[in-house]
């Protein structure tokens, strides 16, 4: 068994050509058919945490809100979810809607995991990449970030946080990986760096911190954020800026923003043509991502489901 310096899978002498097997910075035959150059791997903790050496302690994270952003800034019209690499329609935003393939770093809509499953369930292969999906998920998504995957980092703190493949749950990990990932922009990890001061899960309490990275999360369109700041607006009595950020999330598919803007009308706090652009809105998003084989998977289990 040798390294591949582009995926760093361990791998046995079949998968490379004779001309690799004997370098030292070898690259297997997948990788140089996909023509992936070798990848400079990082040091790991005792835990396969990557460091290197941008953040070593959980007390070294931060975030320069030294600036407070404008408004202007705050309530700008996000950027809309990626397209699905296979169907090459619009992400949903649901969490249940896609799926992040560490063999081959793809997010994918449940439509299509769920279309490929149904193909032949014997064969298991990974509906991007077509290598098939094994068992040691944790040793790939390490592998993906030493290769600096923002998306890696996000899900494999999400497995410190749970104590999910093998993973101690250890929350001061989970607040690294994911202060990692958003710092290279992905949006979730902030919006989860915000839900653990919300609830004080490994950090104490402290809703003004949650509120800034839910502003970084939103900044970068994640609806969820963008609901969640919705909330505390609505909380301490600002409605008119919670309509706002509804009305946002509503953009991006979120229902239960659509509910929230209902409840704010029948309580005379938004107006009928409020409600009412916000119900187009929910609906163009929905025709934007529904598809057959969407609801097909959605109708198969809620775990797939995508609004």
């Amino acid at each position: 068994m040798k390294t591949c310096a582009a995926c760093h899978e361990d791998l046995s002498k079949d998968k490379f050509s004779k001309k690799q097997w004997k370098l030292n910075q070898r690259r297997c035959k997948v990788c140089i058919a996909d023509n992936r150059e070798v990848q400079q791997q990082l040091q790991t903790t005792a835990n396969n945490v990557v460091d290197d050496g941008t953040i070593s302690l959980l007390d070294s994270m931060s975030i320069d809100y030294n600036t407070s952003i404008t408004d202007e800034e705050l309530f700008k019209q996000p950027q809309p979810e990626e397209d699905c690499p296979i169907c090459f329609l619009r992400l949903p935003s649901l969490w249940t809607g896609t799926k992040y393939k560490s063999c081959c770093g793809k997010v994918i809509c449940s439509g299509c995991v769920y279309a490929n499953a149904m193909i032949d369930l014997s064969k298991q292969l990974c509906p991007f990449c077509r290598v098939p999906i094994r068992k040691k998920e944790l040793n790939q998504l390490q592998n993906r970030v030493k290769m600096n995957d923002e998306k890696a980092m996000y899900n494999l703190g999400c497995c410190y946080d749970d104590g999910a493949f093998g993973c101690p749950q250890d929350y001061a990990k989970a607040l690294e990986l994911w202060h990692r990932a958003g710092e290279l922009g992905y949006a979730g990890a902030y919006n989860n760096i915000g839900v653990a001061y919300d609830r004080g899960t490994g950090v104490e309490v402290d809703n003004k911190t949650a509120k800034q990275y839910y502003e970084l999360a939103a900044m970068l369109g994640h609806v969820g954020a963008r609901y969640n700041l919705g909330l505390g607006e609505e909380y301490f009595g600002s409605k008119d800026r919670a309509l706002k950020h509804y009305m946002i999330a509503v953009i991006g598919g979120d229902v239960d923003a659509l509910k929230n803007i209902k409840r704010l009308y029948m309580g005379g706090h938004a107006t009928k043509d409020d409600y009412t652009k916000a119900l187009r809105s929910y609906q163009e998003c929905l025709d934007e991502i529904r598809s057959e084989q969407r609801d097909k998977a959605a109708a198969y289990s809620d775990e797939l489901r995508y609004y």
